[in-house]
């Protein structure tokens, strides 16, 4: 591997990265699904802007103010959709019309590289033929393939025309991917059973600089960071936790705010969104974190155990790939609060050590993910 230049940190972390130089000197641009917050998939195409400091960005909607600024310095260009007025609150609602958005887009003619970083339809972006696309895959479209109960409810049933249309349609642009990156095997075998492709894996980044022990003990309360869907299960713990009377605090937002209160005994806290800081404060300060839903991979997990808190998880999905049973946590087999409670009573029989259960993260730093994606390029030759 040849020299690589240091690049200054995120306001997040004190770590330097390190970038091999040929990122920044590649003509290059990035695609990712939507630009409307930072969760874990902006987290990932936020290395790749300080990596590639002059790629544009294509994406279907973009609110510049949502994102950091590293992402928001970059170019950006969106896709119709975008001037649709309050497009980013509703814009789940517009998901027919995403095929055709974003087959009207493509990347600028010059670019020898394009990375999308996709779970949805950013994979998709049309390329020139001297582009070589690599597509860090979250997972392909949930929406058609996955969960149809769980994102739709009782109108899952009369969506199933449109689901079948959006798998065909996404199996076929699958072509326009020349390298698959998964982010888990768990992942990886999802993008062979649904496109036929072989995939490398690399593990996406937790900020292991930013997410630290504080050296305090753990305080008495228990642990749930989550959107709050249907599918993550969230339900599963506030069952639990109003069971045991043990007190669990919940943070999160989205659409089973208002039931999970409603559900919630005194002992559960149903706490809403917090700031990065705050939820730094709450892993550093939990007995265990909760992990209740199956994931394609699972960042939460991994911020928690950098914090040196064992975690809780279902044993299914990115949690068997990233938490070492008994070590940096326990699973529990059934997605039922009396498996929850089980797997609560072994992690409390166990002497934790909050050393061992950081170095378990730290197998998943942002040194490591830029390391693992610089391996594929190479691989394509492409510098």
């Amino acid at each position: 591997m040849e020299t690589t230049n240091p690049i200054t940190p995120s306001s997040s972390s004190p770590e330097a990265l390190w970038y091999p130089s040929e990122w920044g000197q590649t003509p290059t641009a990035l695609c990712h699904d939507w630009l409307t917050g930072m969760r874990g998939g902006e987290r990932c195409l936020e290395l790749l802007c300080d990596g590639f400091p002059q790629a544009e960005i294509c994406t279907l909607i973009s609110n510049p103010e949502s994102v950091s600024e590293a992402i928001r310095s970059h170019s950006i260009r969106s896709s119709y959709l975008n001037r649709i007025p309050g497009i980013e609150k509703h814009y789940r609602n517009l998901l027919p019309l995403f095929p055709n958005a974003i087959g009207r887009m493509a990347p600028p003619a010059d670019v020898k590289m394009l990375v999308s970083t996709s779970h949805c339809v950013a994979k998709s972006l049309r390329t020139h033929p001297e582009t070589t696309h690599f597509s860090y895959c979250f997972t392909p479209m949930r929406y058609a393939w996955l969960f149809h109960e769980e994102y739709f409810g009782k109108k899952a049933k009369y969506l199933k025309p449109l689901l079948t249309r959006l798998q065909d349609w996404d199996r076929r642009t699958a072509e326009r991917v020349d390298h698959f990156i998964a982010i888990s095997h768990h992942v990886r075998e999802r993008i062979e059973t649904f496109y036929g492709r072989e995939a490398d894996v690399v593990y996406p980044p937790v900020d292991t600089g930013y997410f630290q022990p504080n050296g305090h003990p753990s305080e008495n309360f228990d642990l749930v960071i989550s959107a709050l869907v249907p599918y993550k299960r969230v339900d599963l713990a506030v069952e639990a936790y109003n069971r045991t009377g043990r007190p669990l605090k919940v943070v999160g937002s989205g659409g089973e705010f208002d039931k999970l209160r409603t559900m919630a005994k005194p002992n559960v806290e149903i706490l809403g969104r917090l700031r990065d800081e705050e939820v730094r404060g709450m892993y550093q300060r939990c007995r265990f974190l909760l992990f209740p839903g199956e994931e394609d991979f699972g960042i939460v997990p991994l911020e928690a155990m950098a914090c040196g808190r064992p975690v809780i998880a279902y044993a299914k999905g990115g949690a068997l790939e990233t938490v070492a049973d008994q070590v940096s946590g326990v699973f529990f087999g059934e997605q039922s609060s009396e498996s929850m409670i089980e797997g609560i009573e072994q992690a409390e029989s166990i002497s934790w050590d909050p050393v061992r259960v950081r170095e378990q993260s730290l197998k998943f730093s942002q040194q490591t993910f830029i390391s693992g994606l610089d391996r594929v390029f190479r691989q394509s030759s492409i510098f």
